[in-house]
């Protein structure tokens, strides 16, 4: 019966429904071309999608993709959702409990070499430049003050731990311990205080896996620890550490507190260092192959927003990251970083442009010498207890870096007209080393071609060939 009807229907009106039948089968093919134009790297494989961070405000490239509906243009629907601390929020993306996170630039590599958690996690997306600081309390920045060069009234920056080492030195000679909180042991955090105190002649300790020393305070004159960056500033105004070295905006948490001072910004330790990444499991990676390129583009994206018009839309992404959802700090606490600035003690607030960089300088894209370079630290304080060769050290990178996903996701934003080729590296030459950098706070010269040269050249630390 339906059929019939159908039938005569198209019998008396054959040249109306033609035509409607050519204007819709046009429609279609153009929104299937369409179509096809905005997913040449597939659909996604998975499209609801449990991310994790950390409340810092380097986690902004993921609140702003959520917010800007970024995401969503690549077809994923997103939870972001904070963890505890760094080691939750690794074995939770381990498990498959998250997809991915913001993770500490070294998760990726120390779970893939085995230091703790032994997983392949890999990384296809930088999240950020620089951001951390290094804090010390109201007691210990007094005793330092005579020891560093003021002009008009204000001490002159970069402050290095020469500095400190006569109040480190006093603590000794009084039998008491010198206590200083990072927030990982693979973190940037832990890698730029032990430099920073090496740099100026105080001993930050070694790690001894094998012998079951994995507090990292073997020779140590100072004595680092695990502290969750938001307890930083509460765990240093009860006493328990002198100091701390974290991200933003826990060191301008204990300004506006009136609690400490921080007395340099990892800026001046390594200019323009590697901070953060997205990292995901190797296993999720191979599964999702479109789902993981579409989630960095939209980070791109994100990045791209963060930095444009010389940091323009700073102030927006401000209120963003003070919700509770994400870092929950006060905005007048992000933005005294987030915004150009940095509060160093109070009322001694300076123009830093570059402290949070997230897209300029090629900051997204993984960099295999950023890898080494964090490689180069484990092997340095005995997180990598054996002699490797150089070649190990680039292996290990290619392991973990993957440059080629992130190339793939920035062309497709080109195609698509949403970036420019001159907003990144030329993918037909890139290397994935940069050049040496000289940029250092003690000026040695770090070639990632020569990992096992630049071990032998600090004065504190394992060397190419030593052991604990």
């Amino acid at each position: 019966m339906v059929i019939q009807k159908m039938k005569t229907f198209t019998t008396s009106m054959r040249p109306v429904l033609v035509a409607l039948t050519a204007v819709t089968f046009f429609s279609l093919c153009v929104n299937m071309q369409l179509a096809q134009a905005q997913t040449k790297v597939g659909y996604a494989e998975k499209e609801e999608l449990k991310i994790g961070f950390i409340k810092l405000t380097d986690m902004a490239p993921l609140a702003v993709a959520y917010e800007k509906g970024y995401f969503e243009d690549e077809g994923l629907y997103v939870t972001l959702e904070a963890q505890a601390n760094w080691k939750v929020l690794l074995d939770r993306v381990i498990d498959g409990e998250l997809d991915g996170a913001h993770m500490l630039a070294g998760q990726p590599l120390g779970a893939t070499i085995g230091f703790g958690t032994q997983a392949h996690i890999i990384t296809a997306f930088s999240m950020d430049l620089n951001g951390n600081a290094i804090t010390v309390s109201n007691d210990v920045w007094a005793q330092m003050k005579p020891n560093i060069k003021h002009e008009n009234g204000r001490p002159v920056h970069p402050i290095t731990a020469d500095a400190l080492k006569p109040v480190v030195d006093k603590y000794a000679a009084q039998g008491k311990p010198f206590k200083m909180g990072m927030v990982f042991p693979v973190s940037t955090h832990n890698y730029e205080l032990r430099y920073w105190l090496a740099a100026g002649g105080i001993h930050p300790g070694y790690y001894a896996p094998h012998k079951g020393d994995t507090s990292g305070q073997i020779d140590a004159q100072a004595l680092l620890s695990v502290t969750p960056p938001p307890q930083m500033p509460a765990t240093m105004e009860a006493g328990t550490i002198d100091g701390y070295c974290v991200g933003e905006p826990w060191n301008q948490q204990a300004v506006i507190k009136g609690i400490g001072v921080p007395v340099i910004t990892d800026y001046e330790i390594w200019k323009n260092n590697p901070e953060k990444v997205f990292g995901v499991s190797a296993k999720w990676a191979e599964e999702n192959p479109n789902t993981h390129v579409r989630v960095v583009k939209a980070m791109i994206r994100a990045a791209m927003w963060l930095d444009e018009n010389d940091n323009a839309n700073r102030v927006e992404a401000v209120k963003i990251l003070a919700r509770s959802t994400y870092v929950g700090a006060d905005e007048e606490v992000i933005a005294n970083s987030m915004t150009g600035t940095f509060e160093y003690e109070k009322g001694d607030k300076r123009e830093i442009p570059d402290f949070n960089v997230f897209f300029r300088y090629n900051a997204t894209y993984p960099f295999f010498s950023d890898a080494i370079w964090y490689l180069t630290q484990m092997r340095r304080w005995g997180q990598i207890e054996e002699p490797k060769s150089d070649d190990w050290f680039t292996a290990t990178a290619k392991k973990v870096y993957k440059p080629k996903i992130y190339a793939v996701a920035a062309k497709e934003l080109i195609s698509e007209g949403k970036a420019k080729a001159s907003d990144f590296p030329d993918f037909a030459t890139e290397t994935g080393f940069k050049l040496p950098q000289s940029e250092f706070i003690d000026n040695v010269t770090y070639d990632a071609k020569k990992p096992n040269a630049y071990l032998n050249s600090f004065a504190i630390g394992l060397k190419a060939d030593s052991k604990i």
